[in-house]
């Protein structure tokens, strides 16, 4: 179905190319794996297989592709968009409408197909990725989980015989991922072509019936199905590739917290201890209560994990503790009470869509921003860079990196911040086995210097590698038993 042929692709005012010498054919019906490093080119592969490289991307493409027998260099892009569907890395740039019913109904509106037959359509697809309870929401009022989650659903709406998914889980829960994993079965089951980028991939052995390994722009190796399922952890450490087994949920220490948003209430600390006391947090959108903490302690000096199901207000708490976000209550730092405004300035906050944080045209211009221009900067600032493998990236403009490569640069630029109060929402999306250990090293460093750190995560391998307590967080109000 897809046939790459000695592809070479140099985006444009890159000194190097990002694919080279790629060659690859997917077959009709096959689901395919792309793994590999952040920046090795998995993404750009996407982008061939969709028509964006070169119908919408700029840059110097030598070789061929054929879409069934077609090059996608002469196939106008609303053909390529009946035969394909794509789901992002964040999938909030793909969105076109302000709710999910409009958004699963947009490809097939645009596509001229019977009214009757999108709604009967859009029916059918809330029903088998169980978003009945996102009706009569706006997407922007949907966590980021969800959010990917009706991405995924409108990807596939309209029937596509090409799917292509880019991070499909990285912000998504584990009752989410298994929801994920049986919407892969079905879609295989009807023939439909699929090819994913993946970081996580304990959630597709058995699904793969092939798994491509990427490095610098090139297959460094491949599998069956088969044969990666039957790898072993020092074989996959040795690609940098993450654990086929799902790690064992982690156990950390229950948080100090009460209220009808927390999963398990406990008896808060006395606010006199040094660190955050949350009082009275109530946040609401549009007259729908998200978040309602009646007290909780997060320590200074800790990594404090924030889990949950998506929906629950992981993310709301994050805006709040950096003053992004109104609410009622009050939040004290060392028993002082901070208004927002305090707290923007004593806060740093590392966001799922790291690109909206990117604002300088260099690497090490990100890293000087906001950051106290001393000696002691500039050498914690090399060692940053080298511990992250962005050192030589320093020139780059950030715009111009990969997903995962742009995650390790604002999550060095938060660590670099020196502020008091640094949220991370996860971190580790978009993250291989390598770069997942020195994230959390970054991470452990921040709570070692006597910040408050929170860790917003779904991810139980950074958890186990990080957290030292955990604030379970619950929707208050469940929007389908399925999120539970």
């Amino acid at each position: 179905m897809i046939h790459i042929k000695d592809v070479r692709w140099t985006y444009s005012g890159a000194d190097a190319p990002t694919l080279d010498d790629l060659t690859l054919h997917v077959r009709r019906g096959e689901t395919v794996v792309l793994c590999g490093p952040s920046g090795s080119g998995k993404s750009t592969v996407l982008r061939l297989m969709n028509g964006l490289i070169p119908h919408f991307h700029d840059g110097r493409l030598e070789g061929t592709v054929h879409l069934d027998g077609q090059a996608v260099t002469d196939l106008p892009l609303d053909r390529l968009g009946r035969r394909t569907g794509t789901v992002l890395q964040h999938p909030r740039r793909q969105f076109f409408t302000d709710s999910t019913e409009t958004e699963l109904a947009f490809a097939m509106e645009n596509f001229g197909e019977p009214p009757a037959r999108i709604r009967e359509r859009v029916t059918t697809t809330i029903d088998d990725h169980g978003l009945s309870g996102f009706a009569g929401l706006r997407l922007q009022e949907l966590s980021g989980g969800q959010q990917q989650q009706v991405a995924c659903a409108a990807a596939a709406t309209h029937h596509p015989p090409l799917l292509l998914f880019d991070e499909p889980t990285s912000n998504l829960s584990a009752a989410a991922i298994e929801r994920f994993t049986a919407m892969l079965t079905r879609l295989r089951a009807d023939g439909a072509t699929i090819v994913i980028a993946e970081h996580r991939l304990h959630f597709l052995r058995g699904l793969a019936d092939r798994v491509i390994a990427m490095r610098e722009g090139r297959i460094h190796a491949q599998w069956s199905g088969e044969q990666f399922a039957a790898l072993d952890d020092d074989t996959l450490r040795a690609e940098g590739l993450r654990s086929l087994t799902p790690p064992p949920r982690p156990q950390p220490v229950r948080a100090h917290a009460l209220g009808p948003s927390i999963d398990h209430d406990t008896t808060p600390a006395a606010a006199s201890e040094t660190g955050l006391t949350l009082r009275g947090i109530r946040c609401a959108f549009h007259g729908r209560r998200v978040l309602d903490i009646e007290e909780a302690y997060l320590p200074a000096g800790a990594v404090t994990a924030i889990t949950g199901p998506n929906g629950a207000g992981k993310s709301t708490l994050a805006r709040l503790l950096t003053g992004l976000q109104r609410h009622n209550g009050e939040i004290l730092l060392d028993g002082r009470r901070l208004t927002r405004t305090q707290r923007q300035r004593a806060g740093a906050i590392v966001m799922q869509d790291v690109q909206r944080q990117l604002f300088t045209d260099s690497v090490e211009a990100e890293l000087r921003l906001g950051a106290p221009r001393d000696t002691e900067h500039e050498q914690r600032s090399h060692v940053l860079l080298r511990n992250l493998d962005l050192e030589p990236l320093r020139d780059r403009h950030p715009l111009s990196l990969s997903g995962g490569q742009q995650q390790r640069l604002v999550v060095a630029a938060a660590r670099l911040s020196g502020r008091r109060i640094v949220v991370f929402d996860e971190p580790s999306s978009g993250v291989d086995r390598r770069h997942l250990r020195s994230i959390s090293q970054t991470v452990r460093d921040l709570a070692a210097g006597g910040a408050v750190v929170v860790l917003i995560t779904h991810d139980d391998e950074l958890l186990a590698h990080t957290a030292d307590q955990e604030l379970r967080l619950r929707p208050i109000v469940s929007l389908t038993s399925n999120e539970r």
